[in-house]
């Protein structure tokens, strides 16, 4: 009978929790005393059952219990001792504070940010570019406000805003801060202490003045776009170099009204050929010439690509919880999740799609395969087959 070369001693979900050190999880959760009121549950077992959650794709504590309990033999693959009922997860889940994952996952990124910062892949313009944005996640429930106004018919659904900050050459993000979806964006720029020097990049949605006036006196820079609906003049154009991108169509330093206030920024207008469009940018720094400055927003599109990337292989679609508890748990366990994945991409000797590798690991999750043999080859097995001469095939091959 045919066996496959890439078999492994231990299945693939126990080869991906060896990048989790349990001395860290213990020492996390002693720090919040976060196992004080559990006799089995604890922080590991609480965190490899979501984990086992975020990869395999379940949709309910249901589901989720009986998949588990139907890998009875493989439980000392885990390090569990025993396998969690529903109301044991609930409970975890309703119960057991989000920050305890929080700090585990920002935990793991600190020990891997090394090995994710990786330029060799992109060109950025800037290496220690801070990208922000958001996304919201709805709810089936209005556990958390969401967005709009009610419908006419029907129930307003809920909404969880994740608002996040990421290096541009790390992919994963550094800082995580949840709202409700109703929550307007420029609130999560105070929550910000960023020193000098830094350079961030955001969309419009996150305009605040003030803000701009403090980070220009602190020696931040940012770049966004102007709203449309901005009240401005303009104080002095500049003169356009030939050296410039041709799209560069304006540079102009303006005066920006603002509660009796008058606030300077640089603004700088963009015309993109292939969009047929232009676009207005602000920004506090005047020494980068404008068509970097057009450059350095475009860097912004990697945080987006980031969101999709999440809720397309951990889809956030069906919590196992009905608090707000809960539902960040399940977030800050997709974003472990993600960040174990892009480890194993970056160690992979052989480029593989991140959604493809994803749905080959959570098809094979319980499967005994060695998971970089298979990933740096995973046609071995076939071209084995093919080659062997017709008289060795057997009924089985």
């Amino acid at each position: 009978m045919n066996k496959s070369t890439h078999f492994s001693g231990h299945p693939i979900i126990k080869q991906l929790l060896q990048f989790i050190d349990r001395g860290l999880i213990n020492r996390t959760a002693q720090a919040w005393q976060a196992d004080r009121y559990y006799k089995r549950f604890k922080t590991y077992d609480h965190l490899v059952t979501m984990l086992f959650a975020a990869l395999s794709g379940v949709s309910s504590l249901r589901e989720l219990s009986s998949v588990m309990l139907a890998c009875e033999g493989k439980i000392n693959h885990l390090n569990m001792t025993h396998f969690p009922r529903r109301s044991t997860i609930s409970d975890g889940n309703a119960n057991r504070p989000s920050e305890v994952f929080g700090e585990i996952y920002h935990r793991l990124l600190k020990r891997y940010r090394s090995f994710l910062s990786d330029s060799s892949s992109r060109t950025p313009v800037m290496k220690d570019l801070l990208i922000i944005d958001s996304t919201t996640i709805s709810l089936f429930s209005d556990i958390l406000k969401g967005p709009g106004r009610p419908p006419l018919t029907g129930k307003k659904k809920g909404g969880i805003k994740l608002h996040t900050m990421i290096n541009v050459l790390e992919d994963v993000p550094q800082l995580v801060r949840f709202s409700s979806a109703a929550r307007h964006d420029h609130a999560f720029l105070k929550d910000l202490s960023l020193p000098e020097g830094s350079f961030v990049v955001f969309d419009k949605g996150y305009t605040d003045y003030s803000q701009y006036e403090q980070w220009t006196q602190q020696n931040v820079y940012f770049v966004t776009r102007q709203k449309d609906n901005a009240a401005w003049q303009t104080l002095q154009e500049y003169d356009l170099d030939d050296s410039i991108d041709a799209g560069v169509i304006k540079d102009e330093q303006i005066m920006v009204c603002k509660d009796d206030r008058q606030i300077p920024f640089r603004r700088i207008a963009y015309y993109h050929a292939g969009q047929d469009r232009t676009y207005i940018f602000l920004t506090n720094n005047h020494e980068l010439a404008p068509d970097k400055i057009a450059e350095i927003y475009k860097n912004r599109w990697q945080i987006e690509s980031m969101f999709k990337r999440l809720k397309q292989n951990f889809p956030l679609k069906y919590f196992l919880g009905d608090s707000q508890n809960a539902i960040e748990i399940q977030i800050w366990v997709s974003l472990i999740a993600q960040l174990l994945m892009l480890v194993v991409q970056r160690k992979a000797q052989r480029r593989w799609a991140f959604s493809n590798m994803v749905g080959v690991i959570r098809y094979h999750l319980t499967s005994y395969i060695d998971l970089f043999s298979f990933l740096k080859d995973p046609d071995q097995s076939w071209r084995q087959l093919t080659t062997k001469p017709p008289d060795q095939l057997t009924l089985f091959d």
